[in-house]
């Protein structure tokens, strides 16, 4: 394998990783966000 093809795939890997992350991240925010507002709903009703 060349070298440029070399470094495109650990960009890309690099990159799928990054989005993972953040994807795991904002799940993770809006469970919290979801916890934090299940007891305001009960209150509520």
């Amino acid at each position: 394998m060349s070298e440029p093809d070399r470094k495109n795939d650990e960009a890309k890997q690099r990159l799928a990783e990054a989005l993972r992350a953040n994807l795991r991240r904002r799940k993770d925010q809006t469970r919290e966000r979801k916890a934090d507002a299940a007891p305001k709903d009960d209150e509520d009703v």
